[in-house]
């Protein structure tokens, strides 16, 4: 027999994160489904750890896996790469990062970039409505790469007061999403920030330094962080320097 799985009522609150599936279940880290997609839904989600992952012709479905992937700003690993274009990008004229200027454009890309082992994406149109009202609501931000007035490539994610979970990044230039995903380090050094959620692990999160934690211990900073202040969701270019300092650009 399966193992029981919660359906919610609109009115319902959230389980227990710890009580979602485990790894001998046909889908490790599922919690419930059912409820309403919405702002609200969402925020009360991801203040207990939780977030929705499902497919084309499924019901909402909740999850919260066992061990967390996250990534750790000051453990971001800088290859030698991505250093040189850093370091190209922040010298030259007409690029810049810019944050909140195209959240919903930021998402449609995503939701078309193809990702090995996935036929298609679970951000539909009716993802992208809730989470577009989810960023008017002040939780769900863009970090974006620009080169010459073009949106090259980006990444979402959603902000309870200090506690940050990334989405989905997409990249129609080389190294345009890790960009951004560097810039989003670089603001979370500079206020503070001390995890940043990647959900599950994938080969490409772990070669830049994210690492699986136990559950336990990302709920634990999810109660510690989400009253927390909210950050400055706004990009300096001289948060640039929490990962080039000065010595490194005049080099």
């Amino acid at each position: 027999m399966p193992p029981h799985l919660h359906w919610l009522e609109p009115q319902d609150p959230f389980p227990s994160a710890t009580l979602a599936w485990g790894p001998e279940d046909p889908a490790p880290g599922l919690l419930a489904a059912g409820h309403h997609l919405d702002a609200e839904h969402l925020q009360r989600a991801y203040s207990e750890g939780i977030f929705p992952w499902f497919g084309t012709g499924q019901p909402v479905l909740w999850w919260s896996p066992d061990p967390r992937m996250v990534l750790r700003p000051q453990e971001f690993r800088l290859h030698r790469s991505l250093r040189r274009t850093l370091l190209k990008f922040r010298a030259q004229r007409g690029c810049e990062i810019r944050v909140d200027s195209a959240f919903e454009e930021v998402m449609r890309a995503c939701a078309n970039t193809a990702r090995p082992g996935q036929d298609g994406t679970w951000i539909v149109p009716g993802v992208i409505q809730a989470y577009a009202a989810f960023h008017a609501a002040g939780h769900a931000h863009s970090v974006e790469t620009w080169i010459d007035g073009r949106l090259v490539g980006g990444l979402y994610c959603v902000g309870i007061g200090r506690a940050v979970f990334g989405e989905s990044m997409f990249a129609h230039q080389t190294d345009a999403s890790k960009i951004a995903l560097a810039a989003l380090v670089c603001l979370c050094r500079q206020q503070g920030v001390t995890l940043i959620d990647c959900q599950q692990n994938t080969r490409h999160l772990a070669s830049l330094g994210a690492r699986e934690i136990a559950r336990d211990l990302f709920l634990q900073h999810v109660r510690q962080t989400r009253s927390q202040p909210p950050l400055r969701w706004q990009f300096d270019p001289v948060y640039w320097n929490a990962l080039l300092p000065p010595e490194a650009i005049a080099a």
